[in-house]
């Protein structure tokens, strides 16, 4: 059996890479330390640590540990062993197989260009990966069709001259299939598009403008159109790529944005003054995770010998900052890296536009809220464990008993989620028992959150549920969670004498009264919307049905007419209150009809 305690006082006072097991061995993190001795120990004595780390100690069952010979090998090696074994609680880059790769069969005597999502060691050359699959895929169409690259797969003989194909009638290849470019000046051509995608493409047009000036003196003016017209293609991929005023070469731009419990991080690639890549990465459960050690894991996962600029910019001063300079030196051939940590002029405009793009997508992707503050302060007001990223919310609405429906509404990181939204008959309750109705809707939601189920209409289970009313429906929204054995806070939303929501309460009748604006105005959406949700569904239940009973009940008006009357002036109450005139405008009738509808109204 592993006694943690004596283990520890058997490690060395030497650098190396730890790893962090549970008890069914699987791997909770991977770290490095250049004394293994106090590294590791810090994780098991009473010092305060982050919410994460508190429970990754939690599940450790037994660690392990490589001893190496220097800081730069532990670095090395933790490198790596992340990159194959993708620990639950270090900062994950996504894998690179959900990425796209442009592949460049060099191994071929007349190589092509395309997308791909896996990489071999075959002997061709691999650009990437790329996060935008669209932005590849246009790359590749352009090259294709600017430099007319061999699109079929199949090998050519030199000796066997075949007929051209279709793709060399409509001007797009140069016909090697029929032996109309040889195997020499292909290549020629593969070097300019290996240069255009290193980022060289102020080469790629003075080689172009020297090739039309040749093929001019030669009086091969077919052939100077052609390189005339792909030297102009180029040159205006090459403006909407341009970054102004910026002349340094090889260099990567890092941006760092974190909210709630996520982190984006934007890659902006410049090679010769130029754009060439914007690539975006989204890291979760991020919470207590700083900004430095998101960037510095991020430079651990993702470079390797093939893509390591000479020059990194970024904001934060991260931990083993010259070590990792030293890691990144070694992958690119012994050629100096240089870190840059600016604090104004050109530079931080940069960093700034990274930044601004890496929220942007953080927001398109993850639809995660800007401020914090609310759901934050909302979970210090309630005294909750963990933040209430996902809240649902429920009403009731009828008359009279009749057509009773129940709203459900959803806000994930503080914005609601309106692809969440639910709406529900009551089935079993006959009268006017909101309470009993309350339940029904409530079990057939939260029946959903135990258990597996192939078909969840519902989503994720809820960190909070605030009811649309007092006491008893947050006592009956207890007795269900516990029915079912689940754990979800659940609170009610009260109103004041006039009917403004002014606070909040528990199932004890324990009231917690909310002085900041933020809050006020947060929990008041919620339950409007909650409130709107529920409404409408029921008039619109109503609607229906009266529309079908006084319809039906006129001479003359068939399915046919009573759809069309019904999208042509929305509802029944418009077409009470209809002329003649305008009921003719409707289409199918006619003034027999009219005067029968209208009559059949007043």
């Amino acid at each position: 059996m592993f006694d943690i305690k004596e283990e520890l006082k058997k490690l060395p006072e030497k650098p190396g890479v730890y790893i962090m097991k549970d008890k069914d061995d699987n791997i909770l993190y991977v770290g490095k330390a250049v004394v293994l001795k106090n590294r590791v120990r810090q994780y098991f004595q009473k010092t305060n640590k982050s919410a994460r780390i508190e429970k990754m100690v939690s599940l450790i069952d037994h660690f392990e540990y490589l001893v190496v010979d220097s800081e730069m090998e532990a670095l090395i090696l933790e490198c790596n062993l992340i990159k194959l074994h993708r620990p639950k609680y270090n900062v994950l880059l996504k894998d690179d197989k959900m990425y796209p790769y442009i592949k460049l069969t060099l191994n071929e005597d007349f190589p092509t260009l395309r997308v791909t999502r896996k990489k071999f060691n075959d002997g061709a050359k691999y650009y990437g990966p790329y996060t935008n699959a669209l932005a590849v895929k246009d790359t590749v169409d352009f090259l294709n069709q600017t430099f007319k690259l061999k699109h079929c797969r199949k090998i050519f003989k030199a000796d066997k001259i075949e007929t051209p194909c279709l793709n060399y009638h409509i001007k797009r290849c140069l016909g090697i299939c029929a032996g109309y470019v040889s195997k020499e000046e292909y290549a020629q051509t593969i070097k300019q598009v290996m240069m255009f995608l290193d980022g060289k493409v102020n080469d790629v047009l003075k080689v172009l403008k020297a090739d039309i000036e040749t093929a001019a003196k030669e009086m091969n003016y077919e052939k100077a159109a052609l390189l005339r017209d792909k030297m102009y293609s180029i040159e205006a991929l090459s403006e909407r790529q341009k970054i102004d005023s910026y002349n340094e070469h090889d260099i990567d731009v890092i941006g760092v944005v974190k909210t709630l419990n996520k982190a984006s991080l934007e890659l902006f690639r410049i090679r010769y003054g130029k754009m060439i890549a914007g690539e975006n990465f989204i890291f979760d459960d991020v919470e207590d995770i700083s900004e430095a050690t998101i960037v510095s894991d991020f430079m651990k996962q993702f470079y390797n010998e093939e893509n390591v600029p000479s020059k990194v910019i970024f904001r934060y001063e991260i931990e083993d900052m010259e070590l990792m300079k030293q890691r990144l030196t070694m992958l690119n051939n012994g050629k100096t890296v240089e870190f840059k940590l600016p604090v104004r002029g050109e530079k931080v405009r940069f960093v700034e536009m990274a930044e601004k793009n890496a929220l942007i997508s953080l927001q398109n992707k993850t639809d995660v809220i800007q401020n914090k503050n609310i759901i934050t302060k909302l979970k210090e007001l309630l005294h909750l464990e963990t933040l209430p990223l996902r809240i649902e919310s429920y009403d009731i609405s009828n008359i009279s008993g009749t057509d009773t429906v129940a709203g459900i509404v959803v806000f994930e990181n503080g914005k609601p989620k309106k692809s969440d939204y639910r709406r529900l008959k009551i089935k079993t309750v006959v009268g006017q028992n909101d309470i009993m109705c309350m339940k029904e809707a409530l079990e057939r939601r939260l029946k959903y959150c135990i258990g597996e189920h192939e078909k969840n209409p519902f989503g994720k289970t809820p960190d909070l549920i605030l009811m649309d009313g007092g006491i008893t429906q947050v006592r009956i929204a207890k007795e269900v969670l516990f029915n079912l054995n689940l754990n979800i806070p659940v609170y009610g939303l009260v109103k004041n004498d006039k009917h403004r929501t002014r606070g909040i309460i528990d199932s004890d009748g324990n009231e917690f009264v909310i002085k900041d604006n933020e809050i006020i105005n947060f929990v008041t959406f919620i339950q409007d919307e909650v409130h709107k949700t529920a409404i409408e569904y029921h008039r619109k239940l109503r609607e229906k049905k009266v529309s079908k009973s006084l319809l039906d009940e006129i001479e003359g008006i068939g399915e046919k007419r009573k759809a069309a009357l019904l999208k042509h002036f929305k509802s029944i109450k418009k077409i009470s209150n209809a002329t003649i005139d305008e009921l003719l405008t409707v289409e199918g009738i006619d003034e027999k009809v009219a005067n029968t509808i209208f009559n059949a109204f007043h």
